[in-house]
C-alpha cells in the first residue's frame, strides 16, 4: 500500500523524535509538494529551538534535498504531489468539512488526488491529532495506526 506522509512525517525521516520508526519504514511515500518548504522550515525551527545543532540542521536539510529531488546516485526518498487548482477547490472544501489550518487541508486534498490516480494509496501518516481525524473520515488507513 501507498502511504501519503504530510510534512510533520517527514521530518521523523530526519529526527528521532516520537513515531519516527512508524515512517521510516514506509515505502512507497508520496508528499505533498509544500514539504519542500515545511520540512526545512520545521528542521532549522528545532535548530532554533535548541533540539538539534546547527550543523546537524544543516546535514539534515541536505539529506531532505537529495530525498526530495535525488541525486546523480540516489532515487528520490518520497515523490511529491503537486498542488493544482482542483486541489485547492478541494482544500476549501476540507476547511469547511473538518475545520482544518489551511495547509493541513492542502495535505489532505493533495492525498485525495493521488489517491484518485493511485488506487492503492490508502494510508496517510501524520501526527497532527485534527488533520489525522479529517483523513481518517476521508477513508484513510492512518500511520501510525
Amino acid at each position: 500500500m501507498t502511504t501519503f506522509a504530510d510534512s510533520s512525517a517527514l521530518v521523523k525521516l530526519y529526527v528521532d523524535e516520537p513515531g519516527h520508526q512508524d515512517v521510516r519504514g514506509l515505502h512507497p511515500l508520496l508528499a505533498c509538494e509544500l514539504a519542500r518548504v515545511e520540512v526545512p522550515a520545521a528542521l532549522w525551527r528545532k535548530q532554533r529551538m535548541g533540539v538539534i545543532t546547527p550543523a546537524q540542521a544543516s546535514v539534515l536539510v541536505a539529506a531532505f534535498e537529495v530525498d526530495y529531488h535525488g541525486a546523480a546516485d540516489q532515487a528520490r526518498r518520497f515523490v511529491a504531489v503537486g498542488v493544482t487548482g482542483a486541489v485547492l477547490d478541494a482544500a476549501a472544501r476540507l476547511c469547511a468539512v473538518h475545520r482544518l489550518r489551511a495547509h493541513d487541508a492542502v495535505q489532505l486534498a493533495t492525498a485525495q488526488a493521488a489517491a484518485t490516480v493511485l488506487p492503492d494509496c490508502r494510508a496517510f501518516a501524520a501526527f497532527d491529532a485534527s488533520l489525522r481525524a479529517a483523513a481518517a473520515m476521508e477513508g484513510f488507513a492512518l500511520v501510525p495506526a
